[in-house]
């Protein structure tokens, strides 16, 4: 009689062992995968900016209606400005630049970019912009 009173007593003992390894072993998994999704950094938004001319007012005005919306360059989205100084015939290599920094939308100030950007069949997503100004 005493071996299965002791074997009861040793499988009893082993319960909580057990137990106590199960809840460390879901404590660390928890804690690792806590960790991992702390690391991912959040995508911050870019925006690619073409213009025919470097044109101050227009560009501030876009950043000024961007800050009313709660969007800041280099803190929650990312504005790469690019201008070809009145060189339409650089219109497409600009155009291929802004693709290859991989931008989420292009804003395309004007008429003669927007037709730029149609011609070299960009995909990005493109907003025009124009004033009579």
């Amino acid at each position: 009689m005493r071996p299965a009173i002791n074997q009861r007593i040793y499988n009893s003992a082993l319960i909580p062992q057990h137990s106590v390894l199960v809840v460390a072993l879901c404590a660390m998994l928890s804690a690792l995968c806590t960790s991992a999704v702390a690391q991912q950094q959040k995508k911050i938004p870019r925006i690619g900016y073409l213009d025919l001319t470097r044109n101050t007012y227009r560009l501030e005005a876009f950043r000024q209606g961007l800050r009313e919306l709660g969007y800041v360059d280099g803190k929650n989205i990312a504005i790469d400005e690019l201008f070809p100084e009145g060189r339409a015939d650089r219109l497409p290599a600009l155009a291929a630049e802004l693709i290859c920094l991989k931008v989420d939308v292009i804003v395309s100030a004007g008429p003669t970019v927007t037709s730029a950007l149609k011609e070299a069949n960009v995909t990005t997503p493109v907003v025009m912009a124009f004033d009579d100004d």
